[in-house]
């Protein structure tokens, strides 16, 4: 089984990469959505998203509970999570702490890496700009930060999308 990590900023074409390269898997994909239409905007959004996709893709949305669904998807499916960044969001806004968030992002790294499928995780790299003033700001960008870090742990291959392009990052 191979997992691949996507990350980036905001509208680099992550999800657009790992819907590409899953649709080049083939087979049976489900897409694991955590984002939810809170507003009209992203409503919209994730309409563009799901037309975004082919009619073969399954799609499940769940803004929290990640290791249940991926435990409950067959070992054969490829499996696109998309995103960690508002799945990072979620957890946090629910209370739970970031050991809870650390250890739950560990569990589904287990778990993605133990199928037979192919894996995909859609993350945004929110690390590179300033340091936040706002103290839950920072706790945000500082647990997504270690998120990013563990899902993306060796052997996990690591792609970082810059303006619509791909840079495979190398583990050695």
């Amino acid at each position: 089984m191979a997992l691949t990590v996507v990350v980036g900023g905001a509208r680099s074409g992550k999800s657009t990469y790992a819907i590409s390269r899953s649709d080049a898997v083939g087979g049976e994909r489900v897409f694991l959505a955590t984002a939810e239409a809170r507003d009209d905007e992203m409503a919209s959004r994730i309409a563009r998203h799901k037309m975004e996709r082919a009619s073969e893709w399954q799609t499940i949305e769940e803004p929290i509970d990640l290791a249940r669904v991926v435990s409950a998807i067959d070992d054969t499916t490829t499996v696109l999570v998309d995103c960690l960044t508002l799945w990072v969001s979620n957890m946090i806004e629910a209370g739970h702490s970031d050991t809870s968030i650390l250890s739950t992002i560990e569990r589904i790294r287990e778990l993605l890496l133990a199928r037979t499928g192919e894996a995909f995780v859609v993350s945004n790299e929110v690390g590179s700009g300033i340091v936040p003033f706002e103290p839950d700001v920072r706790r945000y960008r500082d647990v997504l930060g270690e998120v990013n870090a563990l899902i993306a742990s060796d052997p996990a291959e690591c792609v970082l999308m810059i303006a619509g392009r791909p840079l495979h990052l190398d583990i050695s």
